[in-house]
């Protein structure tokens, strides 16, 4: 069933949707009240459903998920409007884009560096990645961007950020600001939980003249029958509670 109620919103929100895939779902359901994940596929051959959807909510636009039966009968997932009052402003229209300017000021603060793993990598193989993510806080000072907001981040650190984001309680349900600044994946050096499990990580890069190091320490590791991560932590625990040596 069309959901006639919103189709004059829909109509002008539509001309402002950046995103084909936005566009398509939009359209969609305010013609048939919701989409599945098999229309997405079958219909309009989109290999990730939810990437499409999440263009949707993206640009400021509530959706609802819930289940359906697919035409072989299992479940699927399907969306429909939430409540269109609670348009998010500040995401309407989508991601704003960012400027070769902007980003150079990020790379060159952050010394070529991914604010993750602080693995080196040319400017071209780091994104730009919104410190508290966009899904919650939307681009609020898109105008006048302050690099505090955005970080650069390697492809790897940046596809970990997302899954976790994605499977935390509060991205799901709360979507608190405030929350998310006390993220590792938003302050990786001043954290308090990771996607709010009480969780400490450390992300060592070995490079150049300290790949022997590496090689070695992992010899060593493999003598001990350990990994080496736990073979790390067993030194670290051993240096700390000799407590013989304060200084690198």
């Amino acid at each position: 069933m069309a959901n006639k109620d919103v189709s004059e919103e829909l109509a002008e929100l539509l001309t402002s949707l950046l995103s084909k895939r936005a566009r398509v779902v939009v359209k969609h359901i305010s013609e048939h009240g919701f989409i599945t994940t098999e229309d997405l596929e079958s219909e309009y051959g989109y290999k990730h459903p939810p990437r499409a959807v999440r263009d949707v909510r993206e640009a400021g636009i509530p959706i609802e998920t819930f289940t359906v039966k697919s035409s072989d009968g299992h479940n699927i997932a399907a969306y429909r409007f939430g409540d269109l009052s609670k348009i998010d402003e500040d995401k309407f229209g989508g991601r704003k884009t960012f400027s070769k300017k902007f980003k150079q000021e990020l790379y060159e603060s952050g010394h070529g560096r991914c604010a993750i793993c602080m693995g080196r990598h040319h400017s071209r193989y780091l994104q730009i990645d919104h410190r508290i993510p966009y899904e919650i806080a939307g681009d609020r000072n898109s105008q006048n961007k302050d690099s505090e907001d955005y970080m650069l981040l390697c492809g790897s650190c940046n596809r970990a950020k997302s899954w976790s984001c994605e499977h935390c309680t509060n991205w799901l349900t709360e979507k608190s600001d405030k929350i998310c600044s006390n993220c590792y994946w938003t302050h990786p050096e001043n954290y308090i939980h990771i996607a709010l499990r009480e969780i400490r990580r450390l992300d060592i890069i070995w490079d150049e003249e300290d790949v022997a190091i590496y090689d070695k320490l992992k010899t060593v590791a493999n003598s001990h029958g350990r990994p080496v991560p736990d073979y790390v932590k067993k030194i670290i625990k051993k240096h700390l509670l000799d407590n013989r040596n304060t200084s690198p």
